[in-house]
């Protein structure tokens, strides 16, 4: 289950669970939109994959047992300690390869 991290691992911008701002790699390493786009350039700084759109758990228990209210979120927030200039650096490397080239 994934873990729904609550903030970008770069800029530290909140991503709650109901964001359509949030992205993630195969690793759930979680970015924001606007530095997945802009700065990392769809190159996971910490595994080289590409990004999708992290889906949002349902808030309404549809299905017994089955929300956000039984699944919360997690409340870790993570940060990376990368630079930006080796994040981009390493974007650099490989944002020409297609995420599932890599």
């Amino acid at each position: 289950m994934l873990e729904l991290r609550p903030n970008c691992e770069n800029c530290d911008k909140d991503l709650p669970p109901e964001s359509t701002e949030a992205c993630i790699c195969t690793y759930e390493c979680t970015f924001c939109r606007t530095c997945v786009d802009n700065l990392l350039k769809n190159v996971c700084p910490n595994c080289g994959g590409g990004f999708s759109a992290r889906p949002i758990r349902p808030t309404q228990e549809r299905r017994k047992g089955v929300s956000l209210q039984y699944q919360g979120a997690s409340t870790k927030r993570v940060n990376t300690t990368l630079s930006e200039a080796e994040i981009s650096a390493f974007s650099e490397l490989v944002k020409d390869i297609k995420p599932e080239a890599r």
